[in-house]
């Protein structure tokens, strides 16, 4: 066995980033590659035991920043000035070998996506204590009884055997903190937490926090904590640096960056304001009716759709909201025929709906679209946007030439970006933009319904509510209406009219938003209410105190 790399003794701060410089390549169409500069000279200081939150705008270089403190740069960025100071050395002058040893054994770094991070080929026990036998800190029967002891500390289920399971058999709450566990497994001085709880629902995210900051306080280490969520932030970081196109906006306390913020910029996140959209009153029949829908995977062994009952009427909002696993990407399956239901019917512009996506007309596939949660995904990377938005009018409209390229300057019109973005590529686009071409897609078909799956659960709140205000004025224009799919209690507030709450494929709440948003609740639409983390220091504590309160009753 490898013998552990020893730590070097030091008492000035554990991360010490001086003028960091980044750079990346970037291959402008027609154009020969250039560099640009991505981040602009940001240092920082993160003490022993500290944590210090990264927040910010998508591309404002939070994880590029995060990344650094294990001398990596993603693909195509280099860092190309300055210095990044871990326990008293620069790492940037160790070599390949010596960035090799201090990697998942000094730093240690925690995914926003665990799914992808890690490997469905093995089981999670053994991807858990890798890093650690690797780096020689232990013989594998002292790691693993290590790692049963953080699966404890981190509340996850059967932490004797959960190890034993393959990635596919846990949820994606539970995936989250095994990773955490696993980059805890090492003993680090460091953890980089990337987005950690984006994409979970706010009931799981809730325990995942909880998770996380009970283990950082409890072990000693020292984390950076990447996020454009400031509700989430507060609730673990000691310091808040704000960054923007790569450069510090602000930093400070965190009570301080929340209370009495100094910058305008920082100001606009901070107060950051939903919109406040007006429930509307049906006024004609429904154009979606969904009846009794019970759908099975497995051959109809596993129910995940339980007599399912909803209506949508035209020019309004049904939110969908419930945690991973309660149905609401199923419901969206069944309607648009990716999961035949094997009970009930769907009513669809006053025609009842094959089943099976096969056997819908064009018609059904022009007037019923979808928009994804990942625009980055959800996009061909080698078309242009005005490929990409003019495809939808060819298929269904058979334009062509002028007609269809008048078409498409509309509807950029229409998604406020304009004709000058017509030959740029995804990869030049940001995490908003890339979600309006997604809207000025489906817009493109003309539909009578968009299916919105998690549309604003991967942008920061600045971006995400601009995308929130469009799809209400194009709802408004257009009298398209949406079935909005989300975890985010403030996006049902803000864009809904209705709202249906789902649990293990059940609907178990459903009525006007005024209805459904006024007590008494039932226990989970309580629960799901009372996990929205709110901007207040010390809310997670209470939040946490409530579930066991409630518990203790129960």
């Amino acid at each position: 066995m490898a013998k552990a790399a020893a730590k070097t003794a030091h008492d000035g701060p554990l991360l010490d980033i001086r003028n960091l410089k980044i750079e990346a390549t970037v291959y402008p169409p027609g154009e020969e590659p250039k560099q640009v500069t991505i981040v602009h000279g940001v240092s920082l200081t993160l003490q022993k035991g500290k944590v210090l939150g990264l927040i910010g705008e998508s591309g404002a270089g939070k994880s590029t920043i995060g990344l650094s403190s294990m001398a990596y740069g993603r693909g195509g960025v280099k860092i190309t000035g300055g210095e990044v100071i871990l326990n008293g050395r620069d790492i940037l002058k160790g070599g390949a070998k010596g960035v090799r040893a201090l990697r998942g054994r000094e730093v240690c770094y925690v995914a926003q996506s665990a799914a992808a991070a890690f490997n469905p080929a093995h089981r999670l026990m053994d991807q858990v204590v890798e890093a650690a036998l690797e780096h020689g800190t232990g013989k594998r029967a002292e790691l693993e009884k290590r790692a049963v002891a953080l699966f404890r500390k981190l509340s996850l289920p059967n932490p004797e055997t959960i190890g034993e399971r393959y990635p596919h058999q846990v949820s994606g709450g539970q995936l989250q903190r095994v990773m955490t566990a696993m980059a805890l497994c090492s003993e680090p001085d460091l953890i980089v937490f990337d987005e950690p709880t984006t994409a979970l629902d706010v009931t799981t995210q809730i325990d995942v926090l909880a998770a996380i900051k009970d283990a950082i306080r409890d072990t000693g280490v020292a984390a950076l904590y990447i996020t454009h969520d400031l509700a989430v932030v507060a609730q673990v970081s000691d310091e808040i640096m704000v960054l923007r196109h790569g450069r510090l906006v602000e930093w400070g306390g965190t009570r301080q960056i929340i209370k009495e913020p100094r910058q305008e910029y920082t100001n606009a996140l901070v107060s950051v304001h939903h919109i406040e959209h007006a429930e509307k009153t049906p006024t004609t029949a429904p154009v979606l009716s969904v009846k009794n829908v019970t759908a099975s995977y497995g051959g109809g062994e596993v129910k995940v759709l339980k007599n399912v009952s909803v209506d949508i009427h035209p020019g309004q909002t049904l939110a969908v909201v419930g945690e991973s696993g309660s149905g609401k990407s199923t419901l969206a399956r069944a309607i648009t025929g990716l999961l035949p239901p094997q009970e009930g019917s769907i009513t669809f512009a006053g025609r009842t709906l094959s089943n099976a996506l096969k056997d819908r007309t064009k018609n059904d596939l022009r007037e019923l679209q979808m928009i994804y949660q990942m625009a980055d995904v959800a996009m061909n990377p080698r078309q242009t946007v005005g490929t990409i938005i003019g495809r939808p009018l060819e298929f269904y409209f058979n334009m062509r030439g002028r007609e269809r390229d008048q078409r498409i300057a509309e509807l950029l019109e229409k998604i406020e970006m304009g004709k000058g973005f017509v030959d740029r590529y995804p990869a030049e686009l940001s995490g908003g933009q890339k979600q309006r071409v997604c809207i000025a897609r489906a817009l493109a078909a003309k539909p009578k319904l968009i299916i919105c799956d998690e549309v604003t659960s991967a942008l920061d709140p600045l971006v995400a509510n601009g995308i929130l205000k469009l799809l209400l004025a194009l709802q408004a224009e257009e009298d398209v209406a949406y079935m909005f799919i989300t975890h985010d209690l403030a996006t049902v507030k803000a864009i809904a009219d209705s709202i249906a709450v789902m649990y293990r494929g059940e609907v178990v709440r459903y009525g006007p938003k005024s209805q459904v948003l006024t007590p008494p609740f039932d226990a989970y639409t309580d629960l799901l209410l009372s996990s929205v983390p709110e901007m207040e220091l010390g809310w997670l504590e209470k939040a946490i105190a409530g579930r066991r309160m409630a518990a203790a009753g129960n």
